[in-house]
């Protein structure tokens, strides 16, 4: 489901609590991973201009992580897999999806009855960091009135490390600028950062990983 972005990108005050919530998942308990590998993405469904906007994106973000992008993964070929479409049924037809999502055709059904216009997958490799993600976008009335662009950032910034899966539940990671332009908001911007700081671990499972990354990010600021 969509959020609505806010006005003014106002550099938040994080705490150690804020940040340990975004990485808090609704079971309680804490993880954040990040990439493991250079992000090599893939989109299906849109049109050829639409392409280089969601790659934008990408670039942008990564370029924020310090992250490389790549344009094939050895293993995957693309890591990143992004399919747009108008109904949830149309996955249950892409050849050999089901081999790389298990469980596809029941996860098909619960996202139809929970009437979901958006989904994402994160598989891991066997030190816990991301190894290739899957974004799923229903385009239905809300998605569609969403800008291009706002849609691409959004998918970037929410698949460049594992958030909670409440972490933008009550507010977008999004604002917009004084200018009119959606932009990433500031606290977020320095989470990802800090996320990918090379001193820290790729995958944390202990909620006092949110205080290095507070440390660095006030470092930073």
């Amino acid at each position: 489901m969509t959020q609505s972005e806010e006005t003014g990108p106002q550099k938040d005050a994080l705490t150690a609590e804020t940040v340990e919530a975004l990485f808090t998942r609704s079971d309680g308990h804490y993880l954040c991973a990040r990439w493991g590998r250079p992000i090599a993405p893939i989109v299906f469904g849109v049109e050829d201009r639409t392409l280089g906007v969601i790659k934008g994106a990408f670039e942008a973000v990564c370029a924020l992580a310090g992250h490389e992008m790549a344009e094939t993964d050895p293993e995957l070929g693309s890591n990143v897999m992004i399919f747009f479409f108008r109904d949830w049924d149309e996955l249950l037809g892409v050849p050999d999806l089901d081999r790389l999502i298990e469980g596809l055709e029941p996860l098909v059904a619960r996202l139809k009855a929970a009437d979901a216009n958006q989904y994402r997958v994160f598989r891991f490799d066997q030190a816990g960091a991301i190894r290739a993600c899957f974004i799923f976008l229903r385009m239905d009335a809300e998605l569609g009135a969403v800008p291009a662009e706002t849609l691409a950032l959004s998918q970037a910034v929410q698949s460049i490390v594992l958030w909670s899966d409440t972490a933008f539940g009550d507010r977008s990671a999004l604002a917009q600028a004084p200018d009119g332009r959606i932009v990433l908001r500031p606290d977020i911007a320095g989470v990802i950062r800090a996320a990918y700081d090379p001193v820290l671990p790729p995958v944390a499972r202990d909620p006092s990983h949110a205080l290095r990354l507070l440390a660095r990010i006030t470092k930073a600021s």
